[in-house]
């Protein structure tokens, strides 16, 4: 049985009769269901109507392998869910990079280069879905920012770098911008 996992139903009713059955089903073989991460939400194309007729904000979101699933809609007017990296693993990942980055702020342009360059393939990789290109571009901002303060600490010399060195630094050493790496065909969770 996988370890996280979302259901969708048609009607509330058939969901809390899944979710009482599965409770019972579980607890026969000495497991539960962790109450803080286990809920009911109003999702869908359906529900974000009705809510908009009521006057009402629109659906929950929900966060899931490391996305945030909201309703949205194209630009034709059609309904989606759309997804965009959670905030909550970003900020968990930004902080590990900037820690990892001090570890190698006096390795060679190169190594520090070739281990960012890495880290952004990764993350585009897993995140570079449709409409998350926002965060994706924020990601790479805040990996710049990181390495251009890792470089001005190396030294006292080193403390006057300023943007326009930097990017004459980055136009030999270039990290790779941010990018759709999913289409829509691949982009099924």
């Amino acid at each position: 049985m996988p370890d996280d996992f979302v259901m969708g139903f048609e009607s509330k009713a058939d969901a809390q009769e899944m979710l009482l059955a599965l409770k019972v089903r579980l607890a026969s073989f000495g497991l539960m269901l962790h109450e803080g991460k286990t809920r009911l939400i109003e999702f869908g194309r359906f529900e974000a109507l009705s809510r908009q007729r009521r006057g009402e904000r629109r659906p929950e979101t929900f966060a899931f392998l490391g996305f945030t699933h909201y309703c949205g809609r194209t630009r034709d007017g059609r309904f989606m869910v759309k997804h965009k990296t959670d905030g909550k693993r970003l900020t968990r990942k930004l902080t590990a990079l900037r820690q990892d980055a001090w570890r190698l702020m006096h390795e060679s342009l190169a190594t520090q280069h070739q281990w960012f360059a890495a880290v952004l393939r990764g993350h585009y990789g897993y995140y570079g879905r449709p409409h998350n290109y926002p965060a994706l571009n924020g990601f790479y901002r805040e990996v710049r920012r990181t390495w251009m303060r890792c470089l001005r600490r190396r030294s006292q010399k080193s403390r006057r770098m300023g943007w326009s060195e930097f990017e004459t630094l980055t136009t030999h050493f270039r990290l790779p911008g941010p990018g759709i790496t999913r289409t829509w065909a691949q982009a099924r969770i």
